[in-house]
């Protein structure tokens, strides 16, 4: 476990209370204060990652491929302390929400794709991205990780929010952890798990290094 955030990303008060924040453009009505606004652990998975304690390795200006970006909510934080950050949306709607998103953020590249469908931004994504950040509600999600290893540098991390009900709404959650987990280890190296309930019910945080 580790309290080590990245450059760009820091605990600050709200109301009293401690809460991640990052500095950019509000983009979900959360509470902003002195140029921070709020990083809503309860509406982002990765968030959830850095408030329990999950060592990400981020460090700040990393390249990012971002899959399942929807419509920007978690990767517009990410813009606002990384490189270059490529999201993958699939779904048109929501891909027209992060285009206004990526209005005010010159480093964040919204793509109308398939994250199943690598192919078809391989053209597009950099190679040797420092990150993954993966949080895609579809079944299979072992398997889009390792399509898109890929991209990945070698000492890179992908960090992944697996969603049980995405990949079996009837199995017990720790079943399809476990079948994913296993998924993965073709790819890749798992170095720490962390369930995320206390903010989002029956997901699974993943800290992975390609193999």
């Amino acid at each position: 476990m580790s309290d080590d955030l990245p450059t760009g990303v820091e605990r600050r008060s709200f109301d009293g209370q401690e809460r991640l924040a990052t500095q950019g453009e509000t983009v979900y009505g959360e509470p902003t204060k002195d140029g921070w606004r709020v990083w809503d652990a309860g509406r982002s998975k990765l968030g959830a990652m850095l408030e329990l304690g999950m060592d990400t390795s981020l460090e700040g200006g990393e390249t990012v491929l971002y899959l399942g970006a929807a419509s920007g909510t978690t990767v517009s934080h990410v813009a606002d302390f990384s490189g270059p950050t490529y999201a993958v949306e699939f779904a048109p709607r929501p891909v027209r929400d992060l285009v206004g998103v990526a209005e005010a953020r010159d480093n964040l590249f919204p793509l109308l794709k398939d994250a199943r469908d690598p192919e078809s931004y391989a053209h597009v994504v950099e190679a040797d991205v420092d990150c993954i950040v993966m949080d895609v509600a579809t079944r299979g999600q072992a398997d889009v990780a390792n399509r898109n290893r890929q991209f990945l540098a070698d000492d890179g991390r992908l960090l992944m929010a697996v969603k049980a009900r995405s990949e079996d709404v009837t199995a017990d959650p720790d079943d399809v952890f476990e079948d994913v987990l296993e998924s993965l280890e073709s790819s890749y190296e798992v170095l720490e798990t962390t369930r995320l309930d206390r903010f989002h019910t029956d997901h699974l945080g993943i800290v992975a290094r390609p193999k």
